[in-house]
């Protein structure tokens, strides 16, 4: 659902901006914002939210599932006129980049969240400012990147990404020593 709501919402943002570099960031923003408000509907209030590293389990999980929503669409459209080289290619490539560019920005937001989770609710709601605006640079960055990119500019772009994934992964391993601040 929140794909289909994300297609009508840049497809309107595309039709009120002609700024390439603001729609591409709006665009970010609109995803990173949809895909955390999906994480705090379902998983965030459940009581299997017990942990701090269950917030980027939760946020990685709702970005695979969008990311592949995503992707499918983008696969259609070549298949649909019989290019089913085009299509994969096309799929290796959003694997490379935007699905990973998807995992790696809400789990950013995940770990803001994680890290703040034995904390207020004043904390908490930094933890999201914060980690939302860190998913929409790199969501934003990563879409900048790739407009009108060379292959070798698009490579350059997904050497960062990978990057970003070892950080992440990191992160994953920085956010279990979150423990209870003693009093």
């Amino acid at each position: 659902m929140a794909v289909l709501i994300a297609v009508f919402a840049e497809k309107a943002i595309a039709e009120a901006v002609s700024d390439l570099t603001t729609r591409y960031t709006l665009w970010a923003a609109f995803e990173e914002i949809i895909k955390f408000l999906v994480v705090a509907a379902i998983a965030l209030r459940s009581t299997a939210n017990e942990d701090p590293v269950d917030a980027m389990i939760y946020c990685a999980t709702v970005a695979l599932g969008f990311a592949a929503v995503e992707n499918t669409l983008f696969i259609m459209g070549p298949l649909s006129n019989g290019a089913v080289s085009q299509a994969i290619v096309t799929g290796n490539m959003r694997f490379i980049g935007a699905t990973l560019v998807h995992v790696v920005s809400s789990s950013f937001v995940g770990f803001a969240l994680g890290y703040a989770f034995y904390r207020g609710y004043l904390a908490k709601f930094i933890g999201v400012i914060l980690g939302l605006a860190g998913a929409i640079a790199l969501h934003a960055a990563f879409n900048l990147s790739i407009i009108n990119a060379s292959s070798t500019d698009t490579l350059k772009t997904f050497g960062w990404v990978w990057g970003a994934v070892v950080i992440i992964i990191i992160l994953f391993e920085e956010i279990k020593a979150v423990h209870p601040q003693l009093a």
